[in-house]
């Protein structure tokens, strides 16, 4: 992975980024132009109604959303506010692009196995 050193930690990350300042009621387009920098990062991210998950090596998943904050402020807004939850871990293994969906996966394996 490039830019990566061997002690990056892997990062499983959720943020939310909210332009203000802007005068508008929507943040729909600015938020677009976070996703099209995600696009180019090649991290596995997924956006949903209020925020966005987002995977990879330390210092890549910090440098996207530092690229997304460039981004909207480029694009017009004077503030932003970020919240940022970040999870790793050393006690085992994660496969690139599984943090979030490996999470996701156990819950319902759980739920699955109490209907039986």
């Amino acid at each position: 992975m490039s830019g990566t050193t061997s002690t990056d930690l892997y990062a499983v990350a959720d943020f939310c980024l909210v332009p203000m300042g802007t005068g508008e009621p929507s943040v729909a387009e600015y938020i677009a132009e976070c996703v099209r920098v995600l696009e180019k990062t090649g991290l596995k991210f997924k956006v949903h109604g209020y925020g966005t998950n987002l995977e990879g090596p330390w210092s890549e998943v910090m440098k996207a959303i530092h690229d997304c904050h460039a981004a909207v402020h480029a694009k017009g807004a004077p503030r932003i506010a970020t919240d940022i939850r970040i999870g790793t871990r050393v006690d085992r293994e994660i496969a690139p692009g599984t943090g979030n969906e490996g999470k996701v996966k156990r819950v319902e394996e759980i739920l699955n196995s109490n209907k039986a």
